[in-house]
């Protein structure tokens, strides 16, 4: 029996999108999403936002776009998608579409989500958190949008049930919680306590990336990277001699140590400096780092370097490719024509 009741905006998307596809574009569309997952940014930061009872889960990208959990944000509104919602959600994207969150979904919603909200709302940004798990949301500027939509739906008597009009109000005490949090945010920019919040907020991130004893040694920077280094300066390199020329230092420094976290180079050389007699340090850098935050960054990052500096022939394109792939620490990049 076909039901009369009016067809949601995400199904007509999906089947419109469908239906004006070709098989090869349908391909071409499922390639771009393998190729995604290979390539999502990840969190650099994570956190949550806490407002009224709800938790809404949030995260800094490494391209420094603020996100907001598609999940979190359906709990703190208090919606949970039914199982018509899910059921088409998944045929319409088996079929090429996509689709509008559960909790904007509703045909009576419709009306009330402008043509650019809806367009960020269909193209969820999916990235790794900080744990390697993979996660979707939205730029965090879209919160406010979402609570205007259920605020502005009740106001125009667009909301029928008990439960509709629970959610607008919902909306309505989140939307106040974000303006209180973002006057705090103005006063300490205006008084430049933003400055001295970031500071401790470092101070803290840095506790938890390195700690203050060395490590026991292992083996950190594996023989490709001298190698690489030896073959892109030209120089010759003889296996089993650990003598290592000092500038290599230099340009561990540079290349390792000062593109990781912001402050974590001179953390280090405070946390290891040199003796003024010798000039030699108390232990290797890479043993101040801490097995849980601080060391698979680090692991992570040289690995990395390696992998580039083998697809390089000289030590210029190297760090011509270095400085594009993983700037210095605060380091605006110059493209071309700038």
């Amino acid at each position: 029996m076909k039901s009369n009741k009016p067809e949601s905006i995400q199904s007509k998307g999906g089947k419109t999108a469908a239906n004006n596809m070709t098989k090869e574009e349908k391909i071409q569309r499922a390639k771009t999403a393998a190729q995604a997952r290979w390539n999502k940014p990840k969190a650099k930061w994570n956190g949550s936002i806490n407002i009224l009872d709800a938790s809404i889960t949030c995260a800094v990208l490494e391209d420094e776009r603020r996100v907001i959990s598609m999940r979190s944000l359906a709990l703190a509104l208090g919606t949970r998608g039914g199982g018509r919602y899910w059921e088409m959600k998944k045929r319409v994207e088996a079929e090429g579409g996509a689709v509008l969150p559960e909790y904007v979904s509703a045909a009576y919603l419709s009306p009330f989500v402008d043509e650019e909200t809806k367009a960020l709302l269909l193209d969820p940004i999916s990235y790794t958190t900080k744990g390697g798990d993979s996660a979707q949301g939205f730029e965090a500027t879209i919160l406010p949008k979402i609570c205007d939509i259920w605020i502005n739906a009740a106001k125009n008597g667009a909301l029928k049930t008990k439960g509709q009009l629970m959610t607008s109000e919902r909306a309505y005490d989140l939307l106040k919680g974000f303006s209180e949090l973002g006057i705090i945010a103005l006063v300490d920019e205006a008084t430049g306590f933003q400055e001295v919040r970031d500071k401790e907020f470092l101070a803290k991130f840095l506790e938890s990336y390195l700690q203050k004893a060395a490590r026991k040694w292992e083996l950190m920077f594996q023989l490709d990277y001298y190698k690489e280094i030896y073959r892109l300066k030209q120089w010759k390199f003889v296996e089993g001699n650990n003598a290592r020329p000092g500038v290599i230092g230099k340009y561990t420094n540079n290349i390792v140590y000062d593109r990781l976290e912001p402050g974590v180079l001179k953390k280090l050389n405070d946390l290891n400096p040199k003796d003024p007699n010798t000039g030699r340090r108390k232990a290797h850098h890479h043993r101040f780092f801490s097995g849980d935050v601080g060391l698979p960054e680090l692991k992570e990052h040289l690995s990395n370097t390696v992998f580039l500096m083998k697809s390089c022939d000289t030590w210029e394109e190297f760090l011509t490719k270095l400085d594009r792939a993983k700037p210095k620490v605060g380091k605006t990049l110059m493209l071309p024509g700038m």
